[in-house]
């Protein structure tokens, strides 16, 4: 949705913008091919791969400064660079990137067999199979419900910790297999294992407070007037973000029959537009945009 992040940046306005996700760099250079000359444009990425994609792409380029940062350490990346109130523009790309989805290796998708890992930082922390290993079976059956919707929790949980016990997973394909065994009722639309993978993958990056964390350390780093352009992939991320900007724009949560003033309220954001979705033409070239959603909100003074 390039086109709908720029026509909300308004890079040519902007003296500063940050790009939180960086991947591998779409809406980056968007945005810098428009900015002046002597704007900044700020880059942030979790994951190492992404950010030695950034630095030898940007090598060279006027403007462009790198950051190896998830989304809750973003107050102190910008502090560091001076930046921190001053930025114009926030721009977020939630999920998983592409590259993380075609590497084998790391672990993301049961769609190629590879070590369990789906650590978006995958120089430190556990991955999918420790977790997987050492949380106990009531807690993975949450975690399914919460975090991926999957109705078959239970039964999931239950297959994949007898599957462990006697050391059938080890990989991608042996997670996705136990999972097809577990589910007794299929969706035609999605495969048996989305739900499960992606509710795994969010626990074990911490996405849920990532990304609340982030978006209020995006609000704070703006100046007034400056943008939060969000997309989101899914609906846990979606719901996050429409709650944000929800409360963000109604001020102060005053008792609803208590009598203050309206200058009192205090909003800090105020949404703009609709949320959007990908244009049947950009699905078709990307599929993988499909469930996309796009919303973005003003910083008010």
């Amino acid at each position: 949705m390039i086109d709908e992040v720029l026509e909300a940046v308004e890079p040519e306005q902007c003296h500063t913008v940050v790009d939180a996700t960086y991947g591998r760099g779409g809406h980056a250079a968007a945005i810098h091919g428009r900015l002046s000359g002597r704007a900044r444009m700020i880059l942030f990425d979790r994951d190492p791969e992404a950010v030695e994609h950034a630095r030898r792409h940007w090598q060279g380029i006027g403007g462009g400064e790198i950051g190896h940062a998830p989304f809750s350490k973003m107050r102190e990346e910008l502090e560091v660079l001076d930046a921190f109130g001053k930025v114009d523009a926030v721009v977020f790309d939630f999920g998983v990137s592409s590259p993380q989805l075609d590497s084998g290796r790391r672990g993301f998708s049961f769609m190629r067999d590879g070590p369990l890992d789906m650590r978006m930082d995958n120089s430190c922390g556990m991955t999918a199979l420790e977790w997987i290993t050492t949380v106990p079976e009531k807690e993975l059956a949450r975690t399914l419900w919460k975090f991926g919707e999957e109705r078959y929790s239970r039964a999931i949980a239950v297959a994949i910790k007898k599957a462990l016990a006697h050391g059938r997973v080890r990989t991608t394909g042996d997670l996705e297999r136990v999972i097809v065994a577990a589910v007794p009722r299929r969706e035609k639309t999605k495969h048996p294992a989305t739900r499960t993978f992606q509710a795994i993958r969010i626990a074990v990056n911490d996405e849920i407070s990532e990304i609340e964390q982030g978006l209020e350390q995006a609000l704070d780093a703006l100046s007034p007037g400056g943008r939060l352009v969000v997309i989101s992939f899914h609906s846990i991320e979606d719901r996050i973000v429409k709650r944000f900007f929800r409360n963000e724009s109604r001020g102060d949560p005053f008792p609803p029959d208590f009598p203050v003033p309206s200058e009192m309220i205090r909003p800090r954001l105020a949404r703009m537009g609709k949320p959007l979705k990908p244009s049947p033409e950009e699905i078709r070239v990307n599929p993988r945009s499909r469930s996309a959603v796009f919303r973005t909100a003003r910083k008010v003074a």
